[in-house]
């Protein structure tokens, strides 16, 4: 009878586990068409059109319109440009804290570079102080200000800052905060009811030959009313650790989807979700198709995922669009 019950048990959790499991997919979508394929770049929305753009080498933006399921292009930047998290402010993508240049030694662009999307035109904005110019730095947009979190000045070599700055779009001032607890770069940042929270990442050290090793479990969250920064309690550590992975907020969670690490040649196909309500940590699905460089953009309640590449480093560059539902 013990043995019937506990057998009856397990089956119930059992079946509770699979249930919750599938309410969730991950799926690569077939599209009319393809976009060229790229990682280090960035991936936005405005005006419900997907926005791919950037990575290394010059190539055209690409715009996916999820109604007709098909790609076009629009026009390439004045100057290659890659490792950043990419922002839209008033339907314009602005790319803010760039690297330009090969590996290991890519230099931050000096200047803030905005994509006018109604014009499909690129246009050079503000200058960027010169004692804060970085590259691979998490960018977050809260009313006016984006706020420029942590990254790196000399590209995968050395020069982890763990800085943070706000930039206000209509005044063209920035603005000095408190550092972050610790540097990192190859992270996105996310913002969600007034809090900037900082998970995954690394410290880029081609100087040392540990370009991939040094990567950060600690998730650093920055409170913008308080303006004070904290650290998670070591339960909340991110799981896997890995850098380049996208990061973005849906109900009330932490999405950390792909990345790379020095643990595993192929690119991460892992997605971790941290309750913020909880500070907990569950991954019920994972990508068809691991992959790190890019960003993830929230529409209509669906994550979508596009490009970056498969593999630790560059290689292959993927193009195809990845829906997580």
């Amino acid at each position: 009878m013990k043995i019937t019950v506990k057998l009856l048990v397990v089956s119930c959790l059992f079946l509770l586990s699979c249930q919750s499991i599938s309410i969730s997919k991950s799926e690569i979508i077939t599209t009319d068409n393809l976009p060229s394929a790229r990682h280090e770049c960035g991936f936005v929305e405005a005006n419900g059109l997907f926005y791919l753009i950037g990575g290394r080498k010059i190539k055209p933006v690409d715009i996916f319109k999820a109604k007709t399921n098909t790609w076009s292009q629009g026009a390439k930047p004045p100057i290659e440009i890659h490792h950043f998290q990419a922002v839209t402010y008033d339907d314009d993508i602005y790319i803010i804290g760039a690297m330009t240049g090969k590996y290991p030694h890519e230099k931050p662009l000096d200047k803030i570079l905005i994509y006018q999307t109604k014009h499909n035109k690129w246009i050079w904005g503000d200058t960027i102080p010169e004692n804060r110019r970085r590259g691979s730095a998490g960018v977050v947009v809260k009313g006016d200000l984006a706020y420029v979190v942590c990254g790196i000045t000399d590209g995968h070599w050395s020069g982890h800052v763990s800085w943070i700055d706000t930039y206000n779009f209509k005044t063209g001032e920035w603005k000095i905060l408190k550092d972050a607890p610790r540097p990192r770069d190859h992270f996105h940042a996310v913002i969600h009811q007034n809090k900037i929270y900082c998970a995954s990442g690394r410290n880029s050290s081609a100087k040392t030959k540990q370009t991939f090793n040094l990567t950060i479990s600690e998730v650093d969250v920055f409170d913008i009313e308080k303006n004070i920064w904290i650290t998670l309690p070591k339960e909340a550590n991110l799981p896997t650790k890995r850098a380049g992975a996208s990061s973005i907020i849906k109900n009330g969670q932490l999405f950390v989807i792909g990345g790379e690490s020095a643990a595993q040649k192929m690119a991460h196909n892992q997605i971790e979700i941290l309750d913020l309500s909880t500070n907990t940590w569950q991954s019920l699905i994972q990508l068809k198709r691991g992959r790190h460089g890019t960003q993830s953009i929230l529409y209509k309640n669906k994550i979508y995922i596009a490009a970056g590449s498969g593999n630790r480093g560059g290689k292959p560059e993927l193009s195809s669009l990845e829906i997580i539902d």
